[in-house]
C-alpha cells in the first residue's frame, strides 16, 4: 500500500499519473493537501502528478528519486530498505571538531560517493573529525556546485543516488567520521524549480541575489516551514547525518515571532533526544549577529556554530596585496582586523562598513569561540575567483603555512577546503551544466559581471564546459611529491597537536591573549601552555622565549633558539609549548 500526498492549495483538482494511469486525487484539505492511496505502487515505480487542466506531468516536490533527472517523474524510494552498520555511532564531539569541506563531483577521480569512500583512511589519518559535504540535493545537469537545487528531498543521481550517501556515510561512520551536509533553503535553482506551481513556496513581496524569496512568513508558510524542516529532519534521520550547514541564512526573509531557525533548532534537539545523538547546524551568515549562535532560551535562533567570514578576509588581505581591495575586501586590509578577528569573532560589530555604507553587526559577548568556524579557504573565497585560484597559488607556500597554522591553532573550530592541506595544484573553479543554450548563456556572462566587481577582466573559464569540472578535480598522484607533502605534513603536525593538546580545545574567549605589531606584521596569540608566533611581515623578527618554553613546531626549517630568543624569518610561524606549571606560575607572576 502507497498513499501519495501532495501540498497543492491553489490547485481544483489533481490527479496522479502512475503505471499508465491518470487517477484523480481526493483533496484539498484545509490547509491544501491531496491524498491518494494506491494497493498496487510498490517500490521503484515512477509517478508524478497533474495539476487542474495542466497537461503537463509534474515530479513530486518531496520526491525521494528523479532517476532520469529533475525534469522526469518521480520514482518510489524505501527508506528502511538499506542494512546499516552504524547502530553504536552517537558521533564526534562539536567543540574538539576539525571540519573538511569537499565536494563530491570533483574529490575523487570517478566523482561519486563510492569514490570518496576511498579516500576516507586519509581523512581518518589527517585528523579530520567533521566530513562537510557541498549541497547533493539533485539538481539540473551532471555537474555543478549543488546550490543550484530544485528536487530538496532526492539525491543527484551522478553521485550514486539516495544508497551511495548513505554507503558513504555509513563508512564514514565505521571511521569514526562525521557527515555535515551543506544545505539550501534560501532559493529554489533556475532549472527544473516546479514546486511553486504546487503551492506558495516563493513570495514575490521580497528579492534575493537568486529573485523571489522562499515563503517563510505569509500566506501558505506553515507548510513551506514544514517542507524545509522535514527536509532537515531527514538527512539526520534517514541518511544518518551528523550535522547540516545551512547555506546563506542572512537571505531569509523572515518576520514571524518564530524564526525559522528557532523552529528547526527545536525540532533537531528534539529529534536528537528521541534517537540519543548529537547533531551540529552550522548557519553560513553575513549578518555579524549572535542571535544565529545564542540558545533559543536566550532569545537565539539556536545554531551551533556560524561560519566567520571576518577572519577569512582579514587574514587573505594581509597575506595577498597584489590586488587592491575590492567588493567586501575593501573593508579589511590591517594587522588590528586579523587582532579583532582572533580576539572578538567580528571585525565588524556596530561599527562603520566602507563596503555596505552603513554601521555593520554588533559584539559577541560570552559565547564560547566553538560557536564559530574558521577557514582561510572554502568554495567560495576560491571558486568565486575567475580562475578558481587557491590560497597557495596566490601567496606560495610559506604564506599558506602561516595561514593554516593560524586557523589550527586559533580557539575557533578549524574548517579546511580539500586539497588544502597539501598545497593541490588543482584550482576549485566555478562549473555548471544547463542543458538550455540560453541558461548556459546567461550563466557565462552573469559570472564575468560578478567577478568584475572584484577587478577580473579578460578571460574567464566557460562553467558550462566539460573542462572546467575536470579541471577542478583533485590531483592525488602529487600528494607525496615536493611541496605538497612538506604541506601536508604541517597540516598533519598541526591537527595533532590540537587535538592532542586540552589548551587548544579551550574555547573560553577571555583566555586567549592576542597581540600585534602593526608596522612588523608580527603576532602572538596565547593559549595557556601554548603560544603561537607569527611573522608575516618582509623583515625577520625575533621573540623572546618565556620561562620553559619549548620551540614545538615551526613552518620553516633552519629556524633554531639561540639563548632565549628565536628569530623567525619573513613569513613564518612557529608553535612554543611549555609546561602547565611554568604557564601558571607566569599567570600568578
Amino acid at each position: 500500500m502507497q498513499r501519495f500526498t501532495v501540498w497543492a492549495p491553489r490547485a481544483k483538482t489533481m490527479s496522479l499519473q502512475w503505471s499508465g494511469h491518470f487517477l484523480p486525487m481526493q483533496g484539498p484539505s484545509k490547509r491544501g493537501w491531496w491524498t491518494l492511496e494506491v494497493p498496487e505502487a510498490m517500490c521503484g515505480d515512477e509517478y508524478s502528478y497533474r495539476i487542474d487542466d495542466d497537461p503537463t506531468p509534474y515530479p513530486d516536490p518531496r520526491s525521494l528519486r528523479q532517476p532520469k533527472g529533475v525534469h522526469g517523474p518521480s520514482q518510489l524510494y524505501d527508506h528502511s530498505a538499506f542494512e546499516w552498520h552504524d547502530q553504536l555511532w552517537r558521533g564526534s564531539p562539536k567543540t574538539g571538531a576539525v571540519i573538511y569541506e569537499l565536494h563530491v563531483g570533483t574529490f575523487s577521480k570517478e566523482g561519486t560517493f563510492d569514490g570518496a569512500i576511498t579516500h576516507l583512511d586519509y581523512l581518518a589519518d589527517l585528523g579530520i573529525t567533521h566530513v562537510e559535504l557541498m549541497p547533493v540535493a539533485e539538481f539540473a545537469g551532471d555537474r555543478g556546485w549543488g546550490y543550484d537545487g530544485v528536487a530538496f528531498f532526492a539525491t543527484h543521481e551522478p553521485y550514486g543516488g539516495p544508497d551511495g550517501l548513505k554507503r558513504f556515510v555509513d563508512a564514514c561512520h565505521a571511521k569514526e567520521l562525521s557527515v555535515i551536509l551543506d544545505v539550501v533553503y534560501n532559493h529554489f535553482g533556475p532549472v527544473g524549480a516546479y514546486a511553486n506551481k504546487f503551492g506558495p513556496y516563493l513570495t514575490d513581496r521580497h528579492r534575493t541575489p537568486w529573485g523571489d524569496a522562499v515563503n517563510l512568513s505569509e500566506g501558505g508558510s506553515d507548510d513551506v516551514r514544514r517542507f524545509f524542516a522535514d527536509n532537515a529532519l531527514m538527512w539526520l534521520k534517514d541518511y544518518h547525518c551528523d550535522g547540516l550547514r545551512l547555506d546563506a541564512i542572512h537571505a531569509f526573509m523572515d518576520y514571524s515571532a518564530v524564526p525559522f531557525l528557532e523552529q528547526l533548532s527545536t525540532e533537531v534537539d528534539r529529534l536528537s533526544a528521541t534517537l540519543g545523538r548529537e547533531f551540529f547546524l552550522i548557519a553560513e551568515s553575513d549578518l555579524n549577529d549572535p542571535r544565529v549562535i545564542r540558545p533559543c532560551e536566550a532569545m537565539g535562533f539556536g545554531m551551533d556554530a556560524q561560519w566567520s567570514d571576518d577572519f577569512h578576509h582579514s587574514l587573505f588581505t594581509l597575506l595577498y596585496t597584489k590586488e587592491p581591495g575590492k567588493g567586501y575586501y575593501d573593508d579589511f586590509g590591517t594587522m588590528a582586523d586579523l587582532h579583532k578577528a582572533l580576539k572578538h569573532a567580528y571585525v565588524y560589530d556596530g561599527c562603520y562598513s566602507k563596503y555596505r555604507k552603513r554601521k555593520h553587526g554588533r559584539p559577541v559577548e560570552s559565547l564560547s569561540a566553538h560557536h564559530f568556524i574558521h577557514f582561510d579557504q572554502n568554495h567560495d573565497q576560491i571558486g568565486n575567483r575567475a580562475h578558481g585560484e587557491r590560497l597557495e597559488h596566490l601567496v606560495g607556500l610559506d604564506a599558506s603555512k602561516v595561514a593554516i597554522g593560524l586557523v589550527l591553532m586559533a580557539p575557533y573550530i578549524p574548517m579546511l577546503f580539500m586539497g588544502e592541506e597539501w598545497a593541490t595544484s588543482s584550482p576549485f573553479l566555478y562549473f555548471a551544466d544547463h542543458e538550455d543554450e540560453e541558461m548556459r548563456r546567461l550563466v557565462a556572462e552573469g559570472r564575468k559581471r560578478d567577478f568584475a566587481l572584484f577587478g577580473f577582466d579578460g578571460n574567464v573559464p566557460n562553467p558550462e564546459a566539460p573542462e572546467t569540472f575536470e579541471r577542478s578535480k583533485l590531483c592525488w598522484d602529487e600528494i607525496g611529491k615536493g611541496k605538497h607533502a612538506e604541506m601536508l605534513d604541517w597540516t598533519k603536525s598541526l591537527i595533532w597537536l590540537r587535538r592532542s593538546t586540552p589548551a587548544l580545545n579551550d574555547g573560553i574567549m577571555h583566555h586567549l591573549r592576542v597581540s600585534t605589531d602593526d608596522r612588523m606584521k608580527t603576532l602572538v596569540l596565547q593559549r595557556d601552555e601554548i603560544r603561537v608566533v607569527a611573522n608575516i611581515g618582509t623583515e625577520a623578527y625575533g621573540f623572546d622565549l618565556l620561562s620553559g618554553e619549548e620551540l614545538t613546531l615551526v613552518s620553516v626549517s633552519g629556524v633554531e633558539v639561540l639563548g632565549n630568543a628565536l628569530s623567525l624569518p619573513a613569513m613564518s610561524l612557529a608553535v612554543l609549548v611549555s609546561s602547565r606549571e611554568h604557564a601558571e606560575d607566569r599567570e600568578v607572576s
